[in-house]
């Protein structure tokens, strides 16, 4: 290919995989692969100086940023590091370094490189004021509210001898037990599974629910300081006054003194990363002198004075014994690759989702094939070749199912997607038994004692054919089953019964509405309070609803379309399940803001956005959207926008605070 085509490519190719990693938290390649890429544009930019670009990816900081929070400009770029995939590589940046610095005697800081999202810090007098996403690396998304449910994050520093104002950068990660909790949670849910944890941490961060946040349990470190009045004048002692001050900085942070040193901290950490209860993908070596970090300065995209050493992902390869085909609660067929085991970072893995028709297609599995198999950062095993050369004569391409492995139906293709469904919802018992599992769940109806292998037996004895005939269970009919007992049977009536009060968001949820999570579920109920208005709307009327639209609309219509659903709702209806929202008692209304209008924007830190919208209407105001001549009040979180700031001001509208709104209320 003509060099300037190539490079053209290369840049298409680049922004697209930069939209992948940081706005959608979907990658589609690897960090490695990524890299090579970006590394064969800087060369190709180098040899051809007619083909500069200031927008191209070798200029810039892929990107985070959302429309959902706030943005805020950062006080000093955040930039990225120079990756390289070797030791060779590392002793080149010394060599740099050292003839840069023209014979200065100089250390050099070792750390982890932490695999999470990045995160700004600005405190002030002690106390935590800003948190901002790397975003573009310019600007990035205030998410203040957010990082102040990481209980490892100082909201005030303990301890003496900070900055009255600093910046402190780090990393927010979710530990590999959270990681697999979150997973299993959303295996359950037949939600998408993040591929990793840096995944996992990205996507709660960017959780508009503060609640949801925390409940995930993110964590995080730290790892550079920046400000005017810093108290010492070389990295590695400005990190161990941060510990001071009650900010988690890493053990493994360590200064060394020579080549030997760091070639040897890269040996040791490459195999005892493993026994981390985080994700790693590499190291990351900083000269520790702020004075000589200042003069070998910065390139276009990184600094001089620093470098990331990305450890290589852990490869196997093992023989394909055989491929199967698992139906979902919502009928989606999920070929899984049946390895011979293979012990692969620190575990033994013996199965490994190949998750489609396509990937089947693209990777050209045939049967017995050697495949290569990977985790590196990631914790599910990703099948991401074939050695053909172990392939044996004669070998026929694995081929997808045409009928459902559970009950022989003939296979659809769910339209606009890579999947293949089974549409024998009502008779195929992995997708009944499925749906009772997801009814029982913590999130749904939360009936203890009931799991899949429950599911299963009550299914094969006859006793349950769908959700509605739990409630139909007798003690009698519960001691038939393997392993249980009198306790055990009473557990499960007394979770029906108490399942009786569940909220009618979470019936709804339960009810496995495709496309209908927690998230959706609440907003329906709020739009429908009652399941007959649900149950009669017309699919224009639930695509008004705030994000919602069309796709969750006509799946909610067509599950109620269904005479078998209806049933299934009138028998839970006549059980005592919770089918409308309560009658709100005038108990905690009050018209202290009768016809008053007001604004909300930015972010808060004793109620939610959504908190305080209902507390102005409760309280007899009334919320819009937009700032006019009609609107009484601004109220303004952390970070409220500069335009809007200037509009109220240009119109003369108040703007408070949230100790102001609250002070209305008669809540301070």
């Amino acid at each position: 290919m003509d060099p300037q085509q190539r490079i053209l490519e290369l840049r298409r190719q680049l922004n697209h995989h930069n939209h992948q990693y940081y706005v959608l938290n979907s990658p589609e390649i690897s960090d490695r692969e990524f890299d090579m890429l970006m590394k064969e544009l800087e060369s190709l930019e180098a040899g051809h100086p007619e083909m500069d670009d200031p927008l191209s990816p070798t200029r810039r900081v892929g990107s985070d940023l959302t429309g959902g929070f706030e943005q805020a400009a950062h006080i000093h770029p955040m930039l990225s590091l120079s990756n390289t995939y070797s030791i060779e590589e590392v002793d080149e940046w010394f060599g740099r370094v050292r003839s840069s610095l023209g014979g200065d005697g100089f250390e050099v800081v070792g750390e982890m490189k932490f695999d999470g999202t990045s995160i700004s810090l600005i405190y002030e007098h002690g106390r935590l004021v800003r948190a901002v996403t790397r975003g573009d690396g310019e600007r990035g998304d205030v998410v203040t509210s957010n990082i102040k449910t990481i209980k490892s994050i100082p909201l005030e520093l303990q301890g003496s001898g900070w900055p009255e104002m600093f910046e402190i950068r780090g990393e927010v990660l979710m530990p590999w037990d959270a990681f697999e909790r979150l997973n299993q949670e959303r295996a359950f849910n037949e939600e998408p599974l993040f591929a990793n944890p840096r995944n996992a941490a990205s996507g709660t961060l960017k959780t508009l629910d503060p609640k949801e946040v925390a409940r995930r349990g993110l964590d995080a470190y730290f790892y550079y300081m920046l400000g005017p009045d810093l108290p010492c004048d070389n990295h590695f002692d400005n990190m161990m006054a941060a510990r001071s001050w009650g900010f988690k900085v890493s053990d493994i942070m360590t200064l060394l003194h020579s080549l030997e040193d760091v070639d040897g901290f890269i040996s040791h950490w490459d195999k005892a990363r493993r026994d981390l209860p985080v994700a790693t993908d590499g190291l990351v070596f900083k000269v520790n002198s702020l004075r000589q970090q200042l003069n070998l300065g910065f390139t276009a995209k990184s600094p001089r004075w620093a470098i990331a050493y990305k450890f290589a992902a852990e490869r196997a390869l093992t023989r394909l014994r055989f491929v199967s085909f698992e139906v979902g609660r919502m009928g989606i067929i999920t070929p899984v690759a049946n390895l011979e085991p293979v012990l692969l970072s620190g575990t033994i893995v013996k199965r490994a989702s190949l998750h489609n028709e396509d990937i089947i297609r693209s990777l050209d599995i045939h049967e017995g094939d050697m495949l290569y198999v990977e985790k590196g950062g990631e914790i599910i095993p990703k099948i991401t070749g074939v050695d053909e050369t172990g392939r044996e004569p004669g070998a026929k391409p694995v081929e997808f199912v045409g009928k459902c492995p559970a009950c022989g139906a003939p296979l659809v293709r769910v339209e606009g997607e890579a999947s293949w469904q089974c549409p024998n919802k009502y008779h195929c018992p992995p997708q009944i038994a499925g749906r009772v599992e997801h009814f029982v769940g913590r999130k749904m109806m939360n009936i203890d004692g009931v799991g899949e292998e429950t599911a299963t037996q009550l299914m094969a004895r006859g006793f349950v054919r769908d959700i509605a005939d739990l409630y139909d269970l007798t003690e009698s009919q519960l001691l038939t089953l393997d392993g249980f007992g009198p306790r055990s049977a009473q557990r499960v009536l007394e979770g029906l019964e108490a399942s009786k009060s569940v909220p009618y968001d979470r019936v709804i949820y339960a009810l496995s509405i495709p496309f209908v999570g927690d998230t959706v579920a609440k907003k329906v109920a709020r739009a429908f309070p009652d399941i007959d208005r649900l149950m009669a709307a017309r699919a224009e009327e639930i695509a008004a609803v705030k994000d919602l639209g069309p796709r969750i609309a006509e799946s909610i219509v067509g599950y109620f379309a269904e005479p078998r659903n209806r049933e299934v709702v009138e028998r839970l209806r006549a059980a005592g399940l919770q089918m409308s929202q309560p009658e709100e008692s005038g108990e905690g209304r009050t018209n202290l803001l009768e016809g008053k209008s007001f604004v909300i924007s930015g972010t808060f830190s004793r109620h939610s956005r959504d908190e305080y919208k209902e507390l102005i209407e409760r309280n007899g105001g009334k919320n819009v959207g937009s700032i006019s001549k009609k609107t009484d009040y601004v109220f303004a979180g952390e970070n409220m926008g500069p335009a809007k700031k200037e509009k109220a001001a240009s119109l003369g509208i108040p703007v408070i605070s949230e100790d102001d709104f609250l002070a209305m209320i008669g809540e301070v």
